[in-house]
């Protein structure tokens, strides 16, 4: 639940509570008795100490990129709002205004007036109706396929009744039978169309949900009355199986939507709930984190993940801080250093000066540059969308003008000249425009899993199609993560198998490195680990000593000059070098080389040392790099290239990466990604191989090369079979057969992608 408090000015406020998954917010349009009125929202308001208040809502009935124009739209135009940030995938909107020039209250009244409704931000709520969406629209797939199904074989028997002089009451009762089947499906199943609908009209809006609901009750409506006056037509089996077809397309769209969750629900995951505070009189007490204060002293022990940010203020340790570089080392800290939360301490029990905690930290900062990133990517619209802009009035209209012009001009009666303008609703019903992304995001799914690539973004093909720039992290995405032994043939057996016995006791990345080469060996006993320096051991009457060059008594400039990580092995006045890389992945060189053949610029983003970025630029041919990154850093490269015109693919992997993922226009990331990493991006790939990532590129040109042909058929499709049905030579049945062939052939090519290379030489289509 939320935590609630008084605010300096008396307006009760609260703590928004961590981000929920998509999943989650989904759910909520079914929380019928959350809904927020005007009058209520003051309680849910967050309130600054200087005038400026915040509102986080979740708003239950928006469908698509559209709505997000409307609502921010309508909020950022009022005098005093400061921000209005509406995310399309999570649904959540953030609002910020100063409290001087208007209230929350005034702002909610926006959206009732746009027809939307706020639910307050709570994630418990939410968890407990998760999938209630999906499950909902699969039910009415099922009921209208089967309505469908059974409505075309009672149809079947009418047609070839019809051709061997069927009696009229035979007749009649196969129509009364269609008319039971069809009517509690389409009530059933067309609920999401009809909402969707009487939503937009109700409030002076139209969408591509208008003509489709038009045109199922107006053909259920006339078949129903020709049913009741024993009619020769009826066409129950049309508006169901045009239903059925909508069906499936939507339940496409959503399934691929359902797999973009908010990345910053991983981040928050890694935030403590509780602290070891020490007090005054050295006792220790375990305390809530929100309760925890600047200059309090927090004990952190070996193995345990930092509940706050600080300063170390006794002992020395290891800190692995891959969430902020990306670095696949450990940091040695010693007394003085910055430390901060959700890093992970590896080497010995510390003391942290508390400096930051909750909302203050550095893992807090990463989750609003997280947020801030995905919202940035929500407001992409996908060419579906914009071709809904216009479809719909055009729908209309011409339907419209269709009856109009027979009922007034051409002499018809009401009934027939309705007819007619049913059979252009029906014949335009967007079923073909509607399949023409998600069949082709079906087939390109199904491409990308045979290649181990999965795709969570539905509209991240589209993006990943038109970028021009591709950013590498190093380590775990060019780079395999862990570091190998690169020198194992200029080492004697008996050194390496000394050396995996002391680092027995150890589970630093480098001596787990040793122990892979050297493999079974006895452990050393009464090996001492010194935090940041190495370990050490008496054998005998000899000490033992394997870490840093210092710590092993190493002077001057002994051994070979090496730019990556390395240990030495002292014992009895004898020193051996251990000298370790990150493995580059094996086709990494051919990848970036076929890339920058291609026509793409490549960098390399790291939050890496100098010296090892540079080592990899230089193997890779990589000439634009920059080390030691720290995630702002990242987002602030991408937002420069944004600005020059560039469109940016980032591959990264790591938990440092997770916001640049989030914020780049289209993003990659291997399956051994960190989850808020792979929760970002829209790809992840599987394998020791970088060769998924130019498949996922080909695969993207390819689909939106197959969309666009589909939405060129369905157009021409609407330019040949409009006129025809409009000039009254189609029937509603002929119409919804037209229809259902447009959807076919649509379908059919966009199974085209499975076929392998759509387009040769593919990557001269990318503009």
């Amino acid at each position: 639940m939320n935590a609630t408090s008084d605010s300096p000015n008396g307006t009760q406020s609260i703590k928004t509570a961590p981000l929920a998954s998509c999943c989650e917010i989904a759910a909520a349009m079914d929380l019928a008795d959350d809904v927020i009125r005007p009058a209520d929202v003051g309680s849910y308001v967050v309130a600054g100490e200087d005038g400026i208040s915040d509102l986080h809502l979740i708003v239950r009935n928006m469908h698509c990129p559209s709505c997000v124009r409307q609502i921010e739209g309508g909020l950022n135009g009022k005098p005093g709002v400061l921000a209005a940030r509406l995310n399309a995938t999570t649904r959540r909107l953030h609002l910020r205004w100063n409290e001087a020039q208007t209230d929350a209250a005034s702002l909610v009244e926006v959206l009732a007036d746009l027809g939307y409704e706020v639910s307050p931000y709570d994630p418990v709520k939410l968890a407990a109706s998760a999938n209630t969406d999906d499950k909902d629209l699969l039910k009415a797939m099922s009921v209208s396929g089967f309505a469908a199904a059974n409505v075309m074989l009672i149809s079947v028997a009418v047609w070839a009744g019809l051709a061997q002089d069927m009696g009229e009451a035979t007749r009649a009762l196969m129509h009364w039978l269609s008319a039971l089947i069809a009517l509690p499906a389409v009530a059933y199943a067309g609920r999401p169309f009809f909402r969707s609908a009487l939503s937009a009209v109700s409030h002076g809006r139209t969408n591509m949900d208008v003509p489709i609901s038009l045109a199922v009750l107006l053909a259920c409506g006339m078949s129903l009355f020709e049913t009741t006056r024993g009619g020769e037509h009826v066409y129950f089996d049309a508006a169901v199986s045009l239903l059925f077809f909508l069906l499936i397309g939507r339940f496409l769209d959503r399934s691929l939507r359902r797999k973009v969750e908010s990345a910053a629900q991983n981040l928050l995951a890694l935030r403590a709930v509780s602290a070891t505070v020490i007090n005054a009189d050295g006792s220790y007490i375990s305390m809530p984190i929100d309760s925890i204060r600047p200059g309090m002293s927090v004990a952190v022990a070996a193995g345990e993940r930092l509940p706050v940010d600080g300063v170390l203020a006794s002992g020395q340790t290891e800190i692995d801080t891959s969430m902020v570089t990306g670095e696949s080392l450990p940091r040695p800290t010693r007394i003085g250093d910055k430390v901060f939360a959700g890093t992970v301490n590896v080497g010995a029990p510390v003391t942290v000066t508390v400096t930051a905690t909750d909302e203050g930290t550095l893992l807090s900062e990463i989750v609003g540059l997280m947020e801030a990133a995905e919202q940035g990517r929500a407001r992409y619209v996908r060419l579906a969308d914009r071709m809904a802009r216009w479809y719909a009035p055009v729908v209309h209209g011409v339907s419209l003008a269709t009856f109009l012009g027979w009922f007034l001009i051409g002499g018809m009666s009401w009934q027939g000249a309705l007819m007619i303008a049913i059979t252009v609703l029906i014949v335009t019903c967007p079923c073909a425009l509607g399949l023409a992304v998600p069949a082709v995001q079906a087939g390109a799914v199904g491409r990308l899993l045979k290649a181990g690539i999965l795709a969570k973004s539905g509209d991240g093909l589209e993006r990943l199609a038109t970028v021009d720039t591709i950013v590498f992290d190093k380590t775990g995405t060019l780079t395999l993560g862990q570091p190998e032994l690169v020198d194992r043939h200029d080492i004697a057996l008996a050194d390496l198998k000394r050396a995996a016995a002391l680092a027995a006791a150890s589970r630093h990345p480098l001596s787990l490195a040793l122990r892979r080469v050297a493999g079974p060996v006895a452990a050393l006993q009464s090996v001492e680990e010194i935090p940041g320096q190495g370990l050490k051991a008496m054998d005998g009457q000899s000490e033992i000593r394997l870490g840093r060059r210092e710590f092993a008594g190493i002077s001057g400039n002994e051994g070979l000059a090496h730019d990556g990580p390395e240990l030495w092995l002292s014992e009895n006045g004898r020193h051996v070098q251990f000298r370790f890389n990150d493995t580059v992945r094996s086709d990494a060189s051919a990848v970036v080389s076929t890339l920058q053949q291609d026509g793409y610029a490549v960098e390399l983003l790291s939050g890496d040392r100098q010296d090892a970025v540079a080592r990899i630029a230089k193997e890779l041919g990589i000439t634009t790099w920059r080390h030691g990154c720290t995630p702002q850093d990242k987002i602030a490269r991408l937002d420069t290239l944004t600005a020059q015109g560039r469109r940016v693919c980032m591959v990264g992997d790591g938990l440092n990466d997770a916001p640049a993922l989030a914020a780049a226009f289209a993003s990659i990331s291997p399956g051994t990604a960190a989850d808020a990493s792979q929760t970002a991006a829209d790809f992840i790939f599987q394998g020791h191989h970088l060769a998924p990532v130019m498949e996922s590129l080909k695969t993207a040109r390819i689909s939106r090369a197959l969309v666009i042909q589909n939405f060129t058929l369905a157009l021409a499709y609407n330019l040949i079979a409009v006129p025809v049905a409009a000039a009254g030579f189609a029937t509603p049945l002929v119409a919804a057969i037209a229809m259902s062939s447009s959807s076919l052939v649509v379908t059919l090519n966009a199974l085209r992608i499975k076929l392998g290379q759509v387009l040769p030489e593919c990557h001269n289509d990318r503009p």
